[in-house]
Order: structure tokens, then C-alpha cells, then sequence
């Protein structure tokens, strides 16, 4: 098993993730398709997006795969007027992970972070594990203490 940063940084916080493979990646379109290969309802992947507002603030949101994040819940749940998605093209140098690959454990700067409430419906969620095809499963309320993450309405 190849330990990725983020299975590194649990395991050294005393986290013992659920680690799911799949593939390399390359049959994964998009978040929905990842759940399905993994074995996992696509409510309990969770996807990573990273937002900036005009005054280049980031935030990151964690929502349910097959949900869209709502642009004006997550200004309002970070405290900001408006927020708009990154371009994907700054998503490796400002993360240090790529399309499909980006986890809210171990970017490369912490940044205000956001769990969409409907995890707490779940004993386990799962995220990316820093890698395409490679994801890691927990408690919601761990992700969210190791994260210092606030739940949130986010999506709808």
C-alpha cells in the first residue's frame, strides 16, 4: 500500500483511516463514478472544492459527491460577501493536489474549512486519500476535529 501524505498525517494523529482503492484513476469522471467504484453510496463520498473571494481569501467545502455546492450558503457559512469556485489551473500549486485528487487533509496551507452538515447522517464518510483512485473513510465528527471544520449548509 503506498501511504500518501494524508494517510501519513492521520496515522501520526493517531487516526487509523478505512483506506479504499480503486483503479488508477483514470476511468474516475467525476466523484459519483469514484463512489460507485469503491463500494460506497455517493452520499458518503465526500468531494473537496476550493473557493477564493475577491479579496483572494480561500476556503475549502466538503460535500456529498453527487451534490453542487451553493455559492451564497458557503459565503454565508465563511462570512464573506461572495465566493466563487477556483479555476481548476490553481488548484495544484495552491493545494498541492490535483483535479480529482484534492483532499482537505494536508494542502500545502490550512484554510477555513467547511463539512456540508448532511455528514453527520453517517457513522463513516469517505474523502480523498491525496491521490486519484485512492480514498480514506472516518467518522465525520474526527475528519471535522482534525480539521477544526465547521458543519454547514452548503449545498442545494
Amino acid at each position: 500500500m503506498i501511504k500518501t501524505n494524508v494517510i501519513r498525517l492521520l496515522e501520526s494523529a493517531g487516526i487509523a483511516p478505512n483506506i479504499r482503492t480503486a483503479g488508477t484513476g483514470d476511468e474516475f469522471t467525476d466523484a459519483v463514478r469514484m463512489a460507485v467504484n469503491i463500494g460506497v453510496e455517493p452520499e458518503r463520498l465526500f468531494k473537496t472544492l476550493v473557493a477564493e473571494t475577491p479579496e483572494h481569501e480561500y476556503f475549502v467545502f466538503v460535500i456529498p459527491a453527487p451534490a453542487t455546492l451553493h455559492l451564497k450558503k458557503a459565503a454565508r457559512a465563511a462570512g464573506v460577501k461572495k465566493i466563487d469556485l477556483i479555476p481548476q489551473k490553481q488548484l495544484l500549486p495552491l493545494t498541492g493536489y490535483v483535479h480529482g485528487g484534492c483532499s482537505p487533509i494536508g494542502m500545502k496551507k490550512q484554510f477555513p474549512t467547511f463539512l456540508d452538515e448532511t455528514a453527520i447522517l453517517y457513522d463513516e464518510i469517505v474523502v480523498s486519500g491525496g491521490r486519484i483512485g485512492l480514498s480514506v473513510g472516518m467518522a465525520p465528527e474526527t475528519l471535522a476535529g482534525y480539521l477544526t471544520a465547521e458543519f454547514a449548509d452548503l449545498t442545494g
